[in-house]
């Protein structure tokens, strides 16, 4: 009892003592952090508590406690003991100390760590305040801590004009001379640099145009500041030079570039480099070299593939291997005084050629929207052209590490985890001294990576980094993309992290649930990014994650916003209202309406079709984002329909309806200004007022125009024509005399009024009475070609004192010169004339005098300039003869319209007479047909279009083109019928039938024919059918067996309406004959080839071995068919015959055994055939000729053999034939037989021999042989070390053959073997001979025998004797004689066999 009571009073104090270090712990700020040496403790991880404070239920109901799976587990189990006591927990005797120890221990934990997060809130604080305060220090704005400062040089001085700046951000600088931007290209002597923080412009060998003020400009998003200092540049010439030179004039702006030729609408094909040019009217000044390229907006800069040129006076855009993602709208952007200029064009890339026929279009724009180290995602857009059939899927390559890796995917985007390389390594950015800095990857893609940095704090940051061991739970958990099938998550990362490598676990669970399971699986998760996937749709889902290093788990983060995956992008509609509007002679406006639901649509293709053809072209290959656009590249007056189809993340949609049929033509707008207005009359009351029309008439004719005027003291302007006057002459009434009137004119036509033309001079109201005529007016141009043009003019309306007898016609080369000249020496007195002799590309302006017997008056106001150009296109006036006999001329004009209309003339001035021609027009084509063509027709004749008179032509009709077309007239109204063929045709056929035939051109259904033979009318029989074809123009007459009958003139009479024709064969005499023969030729052949015939006839013919071959070749041959050959009657049983047919006979060697006759029969049941050779005379020589060719042509290069006589210089050759003819010749002489030269031949060799060789025979031989046709050579250069070499050759085998000659040897030898009785006696005799003369010796076993014992020898007159005495067995042996001079030796083998009495000898042995 007294234990329990002590237990519980300790128990007591404990918790008291406790409570109060928990109090303070709450108020002391500790400034210390625990080491990295100390161990980490359990109390990290999970608070421990002691008992008897609170229970273990109570800790694990505790709200805010941290949740742990072990914790889980344990409260599911207090809650299934919900029914026992608590006393059952108490402890007694140790058990009660061992707690009251672990209390004490516990508290000094839970004191550490509350103290430790009360240091990490304050050091997070600091840190974040101290932040605060760097960004706030660092922002300022842009000063000059050592600004510009005067300098004063000589000429030829080099000087540095020197500034330092600062500001956060970094401003940019911009230097001025005399408030001119110092940029793009300077002068040679000027050079901008930073070098050691200051910005530095030096200027090398000052002169005086160097002088004046200079200026900096430092700017930023913070303001700006500037810097100015002032330049003298003084002379050497004294102080008067030095003050003049000392100050700089106010510039004068010189005349800035504009844009002159411009870039079109291009098209280029994938793959191919695409150039873009502009050019200006001028040299581009300092200020405007800074030519800015945009495509689609963007700003183009220099790259690998994209080239950027500027020059003085043009500037290159260059595109290396186009994409289709270059496809778009390019402009070019140039800076001018009031502002800037641009010009913009569209660029269309088409598809390169498909590696397989009928394959896809490319996809394009391919993008990377996740990037990190797990995985990547990515999206493209599909092709245009589908090819032959649907998309079905992508293939996608991936490239790691210079390895591509190929997969096939049917979706849109990619989920993979190593498909973008990863370089894991520090990222070194340089900093501030003292401040190291930390590197973040804030946004990644395929071409660059955007770094940022925070700097740390200064005070204990690093320190904190490095206490971390447990990792804290990241924060800020959300979703940044969410798609029909995945949803990505990010997080940010612990502060402080720790200096430990981090991986994280992530966690899901329905919402509403608190079920969590890992999502990440078996995945580790190394960025602070993650894709989910596996998502079910129509639920929601929660996400958490928890951060893990070495150490450990951190604590869940705070869970996420419920997730729920969107429903799946379908394909797209089709766009609806398709519209196409006129745009140029060469594009068209299309227009559209977006679908409903634009979901998804990324932009959308055009297609567009001719009508009729039925084939529909790509327009873009890169989708358009807008609902209008310019489709460019159409042929003029063509018409096209159109269709537009959606592009969308999930695919393409069907195609919309097509738009309207639309003609390709310019569309109609306003009129433009008109111009030159002039005063044409004055009576002092009313003035006559002429213009000129406008430039432009917009598409459709002027309907009318309207004057204002005003007086010369008015501002104000006054309509004075209330209803449009058609006419470009007006005459103004009501005026005051003595005043001055201004005019304006404006040309209106279906569209509306057009802009006033400029206002004219002052007239002054006053009565003319000048005795010369007025000015002429309404100068136009016709037929402007390359060399020439047309001028009309309307003669003045003021005459003078007398009619007007001339005109007077100037012209001026260039757009604003006054240099006029006369165009003709004497006045014209027509109102119109064509100047020619002008140069082609120049531009001229003419103006028109008239002239009476007062002199030449006012001239008319300058025509507009005009370039001397054929237009693309033009087309003249053609003249000729219709199908009804009719003369006709005629004009096409491909660019007119349906409210064109062509109008006639004759000299310019009267209309044609209706009565004597009429007028047709068709489509772009007007054609003027005479009726009765004569003499009064003649004449010039001119046609011009009344929309558009720039199209214009004439023709002068002259007397000789009325004789030529009349005489063809003629013939048109009393035609021929053409032949086509060479008259009537003589045909033999195989069968031996005849037929004579002629064809004309083609002749309608009605036409006739008559055949005449011997002046008797004929038709088909039996025996002679006629055919006559009509639509074919055919005649033909076929016999199946000609006679003698039919031998006469045949005579074809054709008549077709008013064409009529006769054609005439004289079928008489040898022609006829010549017919008859080859028919019986023929018939007689056919019959032969109804069995087994020769096909290809005996032939011979030579090979290239010299061989002669002789074949035939037979067909229409069966199993049974045989063929065989004689010759002279005898049969060949050497002839082969082959199953193909072909049937040869083989003469390895021809020698006039083979003349004679050859004979090949084929037969068999149905019959036989035979073929003739007769190899005699003339085809035996021909043979004999060939074979001699043949022989020629394989002969060899002509050798040298070395003998002990001479040289023996020789040819081989497959085949030699004494037919052939040869010569030998040395030194280009032939070489006769002579005692030292000997020629001769083989069947396979021709030579010479010559005999004792000297220097002289040095030289070069040749061989010639004569076929009976040609002469083959074949020589040998002998000479030099060639000749040395064979001469000492030869000489070595004359010593050679004169040893061998006298050299030792045995002239009657020994036999083989010799056999002999036991105990007689053996005599070998051997005779030799040699100069000088030889020894001789014998020998037994290789060893010397002597005369000793039973031996014997004896030598006498080139003879040696070997005699052996009572041979014995042991005798048995090999004996041998060696005979030996000086010039050799040589050795005879015999062998001795010894035998026994009654025994026999060796059967191959002579018996002695």
């Amino acid at each position: 009892m007294a234990t329990k009571i002590v237990t519980q009073r300790c128990q007591e104090e404990q918790m008291e003592q406790m409570s109060h270090s928990m109090q303070m712990s709450s108020q002391i700020k500790k400034r210390k952090f625990k080491s990295s040496d100390e161990t980490a403790s359990l109390s990290e991880f999970y608070p421990i508590i002691p008992g008897d404070i609170m229970s273990v239920k109570e800790i694990l109901t505790e709200p805010k406690f941290p949740r742990n799976r072990i914790w889980e587990a344990l409260r599911e189990t207090l809650s299934s003991d919900e029914l026992h006591e608590r006393d059952q927990w108490t402890l007694f005797g140790n058990e009660a100390e061992k707690l009251e120890i672990g209390v004490i221990r516990n508290q000094r934990v839970v004191r550490e760590r509350v103290d430790r997060l009360a240091l990490r809130r304050e050091a997070e604080r600091k840190a974040s305040l101290h932040m605060k305060l760097i960004e706030d220090l660092s922002m300022k704005a842009p000063d000059f801590p050592v600004p510009l400062r005067p300098h004063t040089v000589w000429t030829g001085m080099d000087v540095k004009l020197s500034c330092s700046v600062q500001g956060c951000p970094l401003p940019s600088v911009t230097w001025y001379k005399d408030d001119v931007p110092l940029r793009g290209s300077l002068p040679w002597n000027y050079k901008l640099m930073q070098k050691c923080g200051l910005d530095v412009l030096e200027i090398r060998r000052c002169s005086a145009e160097d002088a004046g003020e200079y200026k900096v400009i430092a700017k930023s998003s913070l303001g700006e500041a500037t810097s100015s200092a002032r330049l003298t540049v003084n002379s050497h010439e004294g102080a008067e030079a030095k003050l003049k030179h000392s100050w700089t004039p106010i510039p004068v702006p010189e005349p800035d570039a504009q844009l002159a030729s411009t870039f079109p609408p291009t098209f280029v094909k994938e793959g191919d480099n695409l150039v873009l040019q502009c050019s200006f009217t001028t040299a581009l000044l300092p200020f405007q070299q800074d030519v800015t390229w945009y495509r689609d907006g963007l700003v183009l800069h220099q790259c690998s593939r994209v080239e950027l040129q500027t020059g003085l006076r043009s500037v290159n855009l260059t595109l290396k291997r186009v994409h289709k993602e270059h496809e778009g709208l390019y402009s070019v952007r140039l800076r001018t005084w009031d502002g800037t200029v641009e010009h913009s064009a569209y660029v269309y890339v088409k598809d390169g050629p498909a590696v397989v026929v009928g394959a896809p279009g490319s996809p394009l724009q391919v993008k990377c929207s996740d990037v990190n180290r797990d995985y990547v995602f990515l999206s493209w857009i599909p092709p245009s052209a589908d090819g032959a059939a649907a998309v079905q899927g992508y293939f996608i390559e991936r490239g790691d590490a210079f390895e591509i890796t190929r997969a096939f995917f049917s979706g849109k985007h990619l989920k993979n985890s190593s498909s973008v390389p990863y370089v894991d390594g520090p990222a070194v950015v340089v900093g501030a001294p003292g401040s190291p800095l930390q590197v973040k990857c804030s946004d990644v893609n395929r071409d660059y990576v955007f770094l940022s940095w925070i700097p740390p704090s200064a005070d204990g940051a690093a320190a904190v980094q490095g206490q971390i061991r447990v990792p804290f739970p990241p924060t800020d958990m959300r979703v940044c993309e969410l798609s029909d099938t995945y949803a990505v998550l990010s997080w940010t990362e612990p502060e402080p992290r720790g200096r430990e490598p981090l991986t994280y676990f992530v966690e899901r669970s329905l919402t509403g649930k608190e079920s969590w399971h890992l999502a990440s699986m078996d995945m580790t998760v190394l960025s602070t990014r993650f894709a989910a996937f596996d998502q079910r749709k129509g639920k929601s889902y929660t996400y958490r994650v928890r951060s893990v290093n070495k150490y450990g788990i951190s604590e869940p983060s705070l869970p996420s916003e419920p997730i729920s995956v969107g429903q799946p992008l379908g394909v797209p509609a089709p766009p609806h209202g398709v519209l196409s509007i006129r745009d140029t002679n060469s594009s068209v406006l299309l227009q559209w309406k977006e679908p409903k639901i634009t979901e998804g649509i990324v932009g959308y293709y055009l297609y567009c079709s001719e009508v009729g053809s039925g084939q529909w072209k790509t327009i873009n290959n890169k989708p358009i984002t807008k609902t209008r656009f310019t489709v460019d590249g159409l042929k003029t007056n063509k018409e096209y329909v159109f269709r537009v189809k959606s592009v969308g993340l999930a695919g393409n949609s069907i195609y919309s309806e097509e738009s309207p049929a639309v003609r390709v033509k310019s569309a109609i707008y306003v009129p433009s200004r008109p111009s030159a207005i002039t005063l044409l009359r004055c009576t002092g009351a009313e003035m006559l007022i002429g213009w000129r029309a406008p430039a432009n008439h917009g598409g459709d004719p002027v309907r009318g125009y309207f004057l204002d005027q005003r007086e010369k003291s008015q501002s104000s302007w006054r309509e004075i024509s209330i209803k449009p006057t058609k006419e470009r002459v007006y005459e103004v009434t009501g005026l005051q005399e003595g005043r001055f009137y201004q005019f304006r004119v404006f040309a209106a036509n279906i569209v509306g009024l057009g802009d006033a033309s400029e206002p004219s001079e002052l007239f002054l109201c006053e009565r003319w009475t000048m005795p010369e005529p007025g000015c002429p007016y309404d100068l136009e141009f016709r037929e402007v070609r390359q060399n020439s043009l047309v001028l009309l003019w309307a003669g003045p309306l003021y005459k003078g004192q007398s009619e007007v007898s001339g005109y007077v016609v100037e012209i001026s080369e260039g757009a604003e010169s006054e240099d006029w000249t006369l165009v003709t020496s004497e006045p014209v007195t027509e109102t119109h004339l064509k100047v020619s002799g002008l140069q082609a590309g120049q531009t001229y302006r003419l103006r028109v005098s008239a002239v009476n017997a007062a002199g030449v008056g006012m001239s008319s106001v300058a025509s507009e300039p005009m370039e001397a150009q054929t237009k693309a296109g033009t087309k003249e006036i053609e003249i000729g003869v219709d199908n009804d006999g009719f003369i006709f001329l005629s004009f096409e004009a491909p660019d007119s319209t349906d409210k064109d209309v062509f109008k006639w003339s004759k000299n310019y001035s009267k209309s044609t007479d209706a009565g004597r021609a009429r007028l047709e027009n068709k489509n772009n084509r007007s054609v003027l047909t005479f009726t009765d063509a004569s003499e009064q027709d003649l004449g010039l004749y001119t046609v011009e279009l009344s929309g558009n008179p720039d199209i214009s032509s004439s023709f002068t009709f002259t007397a000789e083109d009325l004789e030529r077309l009349t005489e063809l007239s003629w013939h048109v109204r009393n035609p021929l019928i053409a032949l086509k063929s060479e008259g009537w045709q003589v045909d033999v056929s195989e069968q031996g039938s005849v037929r004579l035939w002629l064809q004309t051109e083609a002749l309608s259904s009605a036409a006739v024919l008559r055949l005449i033979l011997n002046d008797r009318e004929i038709s088909s029989t039996p025996t002679r059918k006629i055919n006559f074809d009509k639509a074919q123009g055919l005649v033909e007459i076929l016999f199946d067996q000609i006679s003698r009958e039919d031998e006469g003139s045949y005579t074809a009479q054709l008549k077709d309406g008013r064409a009529k024709n006769q054609f005439t064969l004289v079928f008489v005499d040898k022609k006829f004959r010549d017919t008859l023969a080859k028919s019986e030729a023929n018939r007689h052949n056919w019959k032969r080839k109804s069995g087994p015939h020769f096909e290809e006839f005996l032939s011979w013919t030579v090979t290239s071995d010299c061989e002669m071959i002789m074949k035939c070749k037979v067909t229409n041959v069966s199993k049974d068919t045989r063929v065989k050959w004689f010759k002279d009657g005898v049969e060949l049983p050497q002839a082969v015959y082959e199953p193909p047919g072909v049937s040869s006979f083989t003469v390895p060697q021809v020698t006039r055994k083979e003349l004679g006759v050859y004979r090949a029969v084929v037969s068999d049941s149905r019959g036989e055939d035979e073929s003739v050779l007769q190899l005699i005379d003339d085809e035996f020589e021909r043979l004999v000729q060939e074979l001699g060719k043949q022989c020629a042509r394989s002969a060899g290069p002509v050798c040298i053999q070395c003998t002990a006589q001479g040289f023996k210089l020789y040819c081989s050759l497959k085949y030699y034939l004494s037919y052939m003819k040869t010569s030998w010749y040395f030194k280009d002489k032939r070489i006769d037989l002579e005692e030292r030269s000997k020629p001769g031949s083989s069947m396979q060799k021709v030579w010479i021999e010559i005999f004792g060789p000297t220097e002289n025979d040095k030289g070069k031989y040749t061989l010639e042989m004569f076929d009976g046709q040609e002469t083959h050579k074949r020589s040998l250069d002998l000479s030099g070390q060639a000749f040395a070499d064979a001469l000492l050759e030869h000489q070595r085998l004359k010593q050679v053959e004169f040893a061998e000659k006298n050299r030792a040897r045995v002239t009657k030898g020994l036999p083989d073997v010799v056999a002999i009785m036991e105990d007689k006696s053996l005599c070998l005799t051997c005779f030799a001979e040699g100069d000088p003369a030889p020894e001789m010796f014998w020998l037994k076993n290789d060893r010397e025998v002597t005369s000793t014992g039973q031996y014997n020898i004896k030598n006498e007159n080139k003879s040696s004797t070997l005699t052996i005495n009572h041979v014995t067995m042991e005798d048995s042996g090999n004996y041998s004689i060696f005979v030996r001079n000086k010039h050799g030796s040589q050795t005879v083998l015999v062998t001795v066999s010894v035998y026994k009495h009654g025994e026999k000898p060796r059967a191959d042995a002579v018996q002695m």
